[in-house]
């Protein structure tokens, strides 16, 4: 059963950093992807960075590129978002989420699995 909690977030004045930490459990297969998602009330749900294993390649939005730094530490068991220069837009609650199966190079992640949200608050 894969697990995946989030912590880290809180409230910081732009140009400030966070670091927030996805402590995930069951991610077994040698091919996975972990994302960081962030939503604000009442607008869609935003894919801020992706991690994949292997030799994917790391996916960051427009939004935080240049910004923000998504990493693993496979003996932790974590996946970290880094975020500097953080910007009053960053303000959301940010969420981890799993696809524990992933297919490899060329296909989608099926994110089955998600953490309960962190929030991050950005003060101008």
């Amino acid at each position: 059963q894969v697990q995946l909690t989030e912590s880290g977030g809180g409230s910081v004045q732009a140009g400030g950093s966070l670091t927030l930490s996805c402590a995930t459990t069951g991610l077994t297969s040698s091919s996975n992807c972990v994302a960081w998602y962030r939503q604000v009330p009442g607008k869609s749900r935003e894919t801020v960075a992706t991690s994949y294993t292997g030799s994917g390649p790391t996916y960051y939005s427009d939004s935080v590129k240049g910004r923000f730094t998504i990493s693993r530490d496979n003996a932790k068991n974590t996946v970290t978002l880094q975020m500097n220069s953080l910007k009053p837009e960053d303000t959301a609650m940010y969420y981890c989420a799993a696809d524990p199966r992933w297919r490899g190079r060329g296909y989608p992640c099926d994110y089955n699995y998600w953490g309960q949200g962190t929030q991050v608050t950005v003060s101008s």
